[in-house]
């Protein structure tokens, strides 16, 4: 018989750093509210860009370091709780939008794929260095680009040529700046976590 038991869970390493919070039901269903509440309002620092239908927003910020902090599961049920919640007319896409009728819509499909592989990547350690966290965000920048271009293509009726053109190289030089202040950040976080504990 053997006498190795499974360690207490509060005892368990965390996997994100939300996972340092205490009471778990309650708090996860905090954590998924509130990360689609956080990028409802990130959403809403936004700018218009001349020339194309998708602004300037904080939204793929929001959603990467929600992937991050929350993990896979919480992180994605987040995003779905926005999309759903914005589709069914709660003003809080970029530029207060909502519905169906957005040719970005497919940028916030993407956030979805994005906030859970970005999470598994996190809950696997992909956050507690800043070049993991570079790679990583990087890997949930294009995953967003991945779902939203082609929904672009398809609601504006062009080719891809033009779709890169008004759907992903006016927005670069900002991921850039995303996923680096994301490398700064959230390796610090980890840090700071782990004096306290």
């Amino acid at each position: 018989m053997s006498t190795a038991h499974a360690a207490p869970a509060s005892r368990r390493p965390a996997a994100v750093l939300s996972d340092l919070l205490p009471g778990a039901l309650a708090r996860d269903a905090a954590l998924v509210a509130g990360s689609a509440a956080l990028v409802g309002v990130a959403a809403q620092i936004s700018i218009p860009l001349p020339g194309t239908p998708v602004p300037v927003s904080g939204q793929t910020f929001a959603v990467l370091l929600a992937g991050a902090a929350l993990g896979r599961t919480r992180a994605a049920l987040g995003m779905l709780l926005y999309l759903a919640a914005g589709v069914a007319g709660v003003p809080w896409f970029a530029e207060h939008s909502s519905g169906m009728s957005m040719p970005s819509l497919g940028y916030v499909l993407g956030f979805v794929l994005a906030a859970a592989v970005v999470g598994r990547l996190a809950e696997r350690g992909g956050d507690r260095t800043p070049l993991r966290t570079v790679a990583t965000m990087t890997f949930g920048t294009v995953l967003i680009y991945l779902v939203g271009v082609p929904y672009l293509m398809a609601s504006l009726h062009v080719g891809l040529d033009k779709a890169l053109h008004l759907g992903v190289t006016p927005f670069l030089a900002g991921d850039v700046l995303k996923v680096l202040l994301a490398a700064g950040l959230l390796p610090v976080a980890w840090r700071l976590a782990g004096r306290r504990r």
